[in-house]
């Protein structure tokens, strides 16, 4: 800004500003003060040698993409990746290759060695090609009599043997499972391999894939550099979702050469909308976990790589000072976290878990900020910058994400104050989502904005662009001369969608904010929303599963029609069946589930049976529990209760008269959401004729 505008911001700022400024407090201490020291297991010799994993390793493993379908070639080809695509250059440095390397048995000396036909280099020309691109190479093995998949041996008590051989081989990283244990005490078998490891005398970063089973975050710290604190991830947001809330809240126990962590990423596996992606990868950064790429990179879309390849947030990931953001506030969905980095700057994020869009906000004092200070908050998904009095806000979509590093300083000027585009759509009933919009039908859409800055905005004007053929009309005044600190201006708008919009089609209805900053120029933000336009459900009685539904929400992979659900691709499921009982037709759902579908008043009943599918890994004989609903608009109007994979299929039967929506509901149960595949088994819906 030049000298000359300065009087002018300093006198602007005092006048407009709406609550006194405070005194400069003191920078927060650089380690949170509350944390609790980590409980410790004794240790039978030092830990593994100092300097490992200062921050949380990052890199590529295959299994989430692959399994066992892995070759050497596509480990050399994802080493050419990290430096072709930049992410060597973006901090990615460890290439992994995770189970079934091996062959099926040791050779005569005890050792483990190559499998045959997936790697005929061998191990130690693998590791070599990946040291020759100047990074470091990582192996799998287990804690166990054979590996998870089973194919190959595991190590337990062969610990030191293998851990020569990786030493030999030139391994920089050990990722060492948790399969066919024996029942023998996790902290024996994984203090036993750390003791191999440091024996060999070569660094090697020890990730302890416990799966949280014996809290190795109370004891992981004196064994290993970093250890799971949850089971396995899946390529789903219920799964990245779940994996969050359990290793949020232990934040005390990271830092430095020890971490949380919550299982590699699945960004770019095609479970997920890439708004869930920028999410599971923001929110991993925040908690100071391990990145550790699980997509295959020869595949991967420009879209995915901008998420992994997002330095700005790496940063947040890989702060030297190593602290897990502390969850600030989780009520309802909406999500406030705060990561202290070195320096004095903040990292904050906004998440929005639920199916709708929201505005979700903190202010400087929630944070421990000093209030009343001018501060620079920085997007680091939209690259740009803007200044505050304290209140940090976000208008995000469903299940998106938004990252900010916020700094105090003398300069707060030179950015445009902070100004919050807000697009909402006021649902039609309770758990409808407001951008369902019937053909020929109208919805009042609300558009505003919130001055968070020290300065006005000057010429704010909002406005609200329909598609083709739908119509947007101002109820309100759009249009603010100027706009002071801490005030919203609000406008509605009247939106109709065409009598002759196909049913099923989608239209994007985009919201945009113009104003003028002082000594900034023009400024411009934008928002927007997807509309649906549902169909018609027909005359007469149908089965549900072969109707449209007009939104849905799934735990894990799609809903499937005449199937279970089995993955997170769709049409991958089996015969519906419950408790031995087969149906041909029906829906096949994985809790948590939404589905709704468009009555319009017509229909008068549904029946359905409900149960949960008998696909599941028997291994597992305590997960598969949820509970099935049918609601009617805002109503909830049958109930299956609790439901156990041992349960026969529960009978429901639904009064829908003059009912606009059906909604049908399935939450998880006690355990798990692990194999909650409800069954919606002989769905029949029965509608009157359209009039």
């Amino acid at each position: 800004m030049r000298a000359s505008l300065r009087p002018l911001v300093g006198l602007l700022g005092l006048v407009m500003v709406s609550t006194p400024l405070a005194a400069p407090a003191q920078a927060a201490p650089a380690e949170p003060t509350a944390r609790e020291p980590a409980a410790r297991a004794p240790a039978t010799t030092p830990r593994l040698p100092d300097g490992l994993a200062p921050t949380p390793p990052m890199g590529f493993n295959n299994w989430n993409s692959t399994g066992c379908a892995i070759d050497e070639k596509m480990i050399r080809d994802t080493a050419d990746l990290f430096v072709s695509t930049g992410l060597k250059d973006a901090g990615y440095e460890y290439v992994n290759v995770d189970d079934c390397w091996a062959a099926e048995s040791r050779d005569a000396n005890g050792r483990l060695t190559h499998h045959p036909v997936r790697f005929p280099s061998g191990i130690k020309a693998l590791a070599d090609y990946v040291h020759s691109k100047g990074l470091k190479f990582g192996i799998y093995t287990s804690a166990g009599t054979l590996t998870c998949a089973r194919t190959m041996p595991g190590a337990l008590d062969h610990e030191e043997i293998d851990a020569r051989t990786f030493a030999d081989w030139g391994v920089d990283y050990l990722k060492y499972d948790n399969c066919n244990n024996q029942g023998r005490p996790a902290l024996e078998r994984y203090t036993k391999m750390r003791d191999a490891l440091r024996a060999t005398g070569r660094p090697i970063v020890y990730s302890l894939c416990e799966w949280g089973q014996n809290k190795p975050w109370e004891w992981g710290k004196d064994v290993g550099h970093l250890w799971r604190t949850t089971g396995d991830i899946n390529d789903s947001w219920q799964s990245a979702l779940t994996l969050f809330k359990a290793n949020a809240p232990l934040d005390r126990y990271a830092g430095p050469g020890h971490w949380n962590d919550p299982d590699m990423l699945e960004v770019g596996n095609g479970g997920m909308t890439d708004t869930e992606y920028r999410s599971h990868f923001s929110l991993w950064a925040m908690m100071a976990a391990p990145l550790l790429i699980g997509t295959d990179l020869r595949k991967a879309t420009p879209a995915t790589l901008r998420i992994l390849a997002n330095r700005e947030v790496i940063a947040v990931d890989q702060d030297p000072l190593g602290v897990q953001a502390r969850v600030v506030r989780g009520e309802g969905g909406h999500w406030v976290l705060a990561k202290p980095l070195r320096g004095g700057d903040l990292a904050v994020a906004l998440f929005n878990e639920t199916d709708q869009t929201a505005t979700v906000s903190t202010t400087a004092a929630e944070l421990g900020l000093p209030r009343g200070a001018g501060h620079v908050i920085r997007d680091l998904w939209e690259g740009r910058e803007s200044h505050t009095t304290g209140r940090i806000s976000a208008s995000l979509p469903a299940h998106a994400t938004a990252v900010y590093r916020v700094r105090a300083g003398a300069d707060w000027w030179q950015a445009p104050p902070a100004a919050t585009l807000g697009l909402e759509l006021p649902p039609d009933a309770e758990g409808i989502p407001g951008n369902i919009v019937p053909a020929g039908r109208t919805v009042t859409a609300t558009t505003s904005v919130r001055n968070d800055g020290r300065l006005p905005l000057f010429a704010a004007r909002l406005e609200l662009a329909a598609p083709a053929g739908w119509t947007a009309r101002a109820l309100d005044p759009a249009r603010a001369a100027l706009l002071p600190p801490g005030r919203t201006l609000t406008t509605r708008w009247r939106v109709r969608a065409p009598g002759d919009a196909p049913p099923g089609s989608a239209a994007r209805l985009d919201a945009a904010l113009g104003y003028r900053a002082l000594g900034q120029g023009a400024v411009r933000r934008t928002s927007g929303d997807t509309l649906t336009v549902p169909a018609p459900v027909p005359a007469g009685v149908s089965d549900l599963g072969d109707l449209a539904w007009a939104w849905a929400s799934n735990g894990y992979g799609p809903v499937e029609r005449d199937m279970s659900n089995g993955g997170p691709r769709g049409g991958d499921g089996r015969a519906l069946t419950v408790n031995g009982v087969r149906y041909d037709k029906g829906l096949g759902t994985h809790a948590p589930v939404q589905l709704v579908y468009f009555l319009d008043g017509r229909c008068t009943g549904l029946t359905t049976d409900v149960g949960i599918d008998d696909e599941r890994d028997p291994r597992e004989p305590e997960q598969g529990t949820a509970t099935a609903q049918i609601w009617a608009d805002g109503v909830k109007r049958a109930d299956s209760g609790l439901l156990t994979w041992r349960d026969p299929a529960v009978s429901l039967s639904a009064e829908l008269r003059g009912a606009r929506y059906l909604r049908l509901v399935g939450t998880i149960g006690p355990d798990t959401h692990r194999y909650d595949r409800i069954d919606w088994a002989a769905p029949r819906l029965t509608c009157a004729p359209r009039t």
